[in-house]
């Protein structure tokens, strides 16, 4: 049992540090709005991917029936979510006015479970990780509450890593044009994960 858990932590937190849309917001809303606010994306994302995993679990086989053409949909408007999310960044304007920061809408909740439920690789690392570590053992839930659990603490420590570092990066943009050129910054990388999303689909 305890290298099978083991197993399961080091795959759960591989896809969760990993470089990705979700994880670079969440460095943005870090170095914007500092940890405290970037932690409502980090729960969202975490309890969508908690919840893709069960559903997963209790319904392989007809995911892997109805998977190609999910994964189409999937791509089609988590790629547009995700866009908006990067022009968002992309065109947020600096402040050196701490008013005016407050007055700034943070990544939410629920923005955090969007991009993370409309994330194609989601799904494909939670069936990878459902089928390696839960269809293979017995009692088959047992396995998957597990999984489950396992999957939101590691990828609540993993995207918190990301808010965490941006956090940090934060400290050093002090200056409006260091902030818009961060944001610009960010705004790109972020969307060059969904031309190579499309491009990979």
């Amino acid at each position: 049992m305890q290298s099978i858990l083991l197993s399961m932590s080091v795959f759960a937190f591989v896809g969760a540090v990993s470089p990705g849309p979700v994880n670079i917001i969440a460095a943005s809303a870090g170095a914007q709005f500092g940890y405290q606010k970037a932690v409502f994306h980090v729960l969202g994302a975490t309890f969508a991917y908690t919840f893709i995993v069960l559903l997963c679990g209790l319904g392989l086989e007809q995911a892997l029936i109805i998977l190609p053409e999910m994964t189409g949909w999937l791509t089609l408007f988590g790629g547009l979510f995700l866009l908006y999310m990067a022009l968002k960044i992309a065109t947020t304007v600096g402040t050196e006015n701490t008013e005016d920061l407050k007055n700034t809408v943070h990544p939410t909740f629920f923005e955090g479970v969007l991009s993370q439920g409309l994330n194609p690789k989601a799904w494909l690392v939670a069936m990878s990780g459902v089928s390696l570590f839960v269809l293979k053992h017995s009692p088959t839930m047992l396995y998957l509450v597990i999984f489950c659990a396992i999957s939101f603490v590691v990828c609540f420590l993993g995207v918190s890593a990301w808010a965490a570092a941006g956090n940090y990066i934060g400290r050093y943009l002090s200056t409006t044009k260091r902030q818009v050129t961060f944001n610009i910054v960010m705004g790109l990388l972020l969307g060059g994960t969904v031309v190579h999303m499309f491009w990979g689909y």
